[in-house]
């Protein structure tokens, strides 16, 4: 086996021994087949207020614009789907925010894979992403084989479905390359049809202005009426497109305790939500994502559902 296989090997190893679900690689050059995609998407404005899509258009398709002499994009996964779930009659967060930031998390396990490369490698140059700056997390998974695309435009395998976070490295040294897998959606619509506010607008194209994830995360101004009673209960994020997904059968539970919620979340009902005070929302989202959309967003949500 020649050095690249090795070093290869090296770093798929020591990701799994860090806890990550799967590891892939692929050579860092420029994404043909998305920029169109990305392009009409824009055009068509389905990114809604989140203006930061339009910058970086080369960058987010072209990693060596992005990391200077890159060569390799290595991307991982990393399980958060939750063994406790939250209950019937509540308002629901999605599962990814039950615990920890996960920003924190994997960027302390990315650290950790570029000392453990330094030490075993030598000087390898590069950067650390996990939903940062402008990469195409999911494309690049895709393209390195951990899965395929799916019609809600999430990542999905056979093993183990979607509920996981996608990060990755990229670096300057040339490694042995994956070859992406094969679309297992088939003719299934289910996640088109389950959307809540019809934001598959046909498969593979997920307009994010009409998304719930928007609406109650990114969306700074009032949620447009026209929503009103399509949310589904949702008052942070939303999981309906990956729920009804058939592959998230075999979904297994994450082994990472900092993305266990707190113990007062899965508790809460929808009255408790809706008294809420602020030094609750502190206590129970003290280091979760949750806090993206601080307590007046939330607030907002919760009475929009009301």
């Amino acid at each position: 086996m020649n050095s690249k296989g090795i070093y290869s090997n090296l770093i798929k190893a020591e990701a799994k021994r860090l806890g990550f679900l799967s590891c892939g690689i692929s050579k860092a050059e420029f994404l043909e087949e998305e920029a169109p995609r990305l392009e009409q998407w824009l055009n068509e404005n389905r990114h809604g207020e989140m203006t930061y899509m339009e910058n970086h258009f080369d960058k987010r398709l072209d990693p060596t614009k992005l990391v200077e002499g890159s060569k390799s994009v290595i991307s991982l996964l990393l399980n958060y789907y939750p063994q406790d779930k939250q209950g019937e009659n509540t308002y629901k967060i999605s599962k990814y925010a039950y615990g920890q930031d996960y920003h924190h998390v994997i960027k302390s396990k990315l650290k950790a894979l570029q000392g453990f490369i330094a030490e075993e490698i030598g000087a390898v140059q590069g950067r650390a992403f996990v939903d940062s700056a402008p990469v195409l997390d999911k494309a690049w998974a895709a393209k390195s084989g951990l899965g395929w695309i799916g019609k809600h435009s999430n990542l999905l395998t056979q093993q183990v479905g979607s509920f996981y976070f996608i990060a990755e490295l990229i670096v300057d040294i040339e490694l042995d390359y994956d070859t992406p897998v094969t679309d297992h959606c088939g003719t299934c619509t289910a996640c088109i049809d389950a959307c809540p506010t019809e934001a598959i607008v046909e498969p593979y194209v997920v307009d994010g202005s009409k998304c719930i994830s928007y609406f109650t995360i990114e969306l700074k101004n009032e949620i447009p009426n026209e929503f009103q009673g399509k949310f589904d209960e949702w008052m942070f994020g939303c999981d309906v497109c990956q729920d009804v997904c058939p592959w998230n059968r075999f979904s297994k539970a994450h082994q990472e305790p900092l993305f266990n919620p707190h113990p007062d979340l899965l508790d809460m009902t929808k009255k408790d939500w809706e008294e809420i005070t602020e030094d609750v929302f502190k206590t129970v989202f003290q280091k979760s994502a949750v806090k993206r959309t601080k307590f007046s967003g939330l607030k907002r949500n919760i009475d929009f559902l009301k």
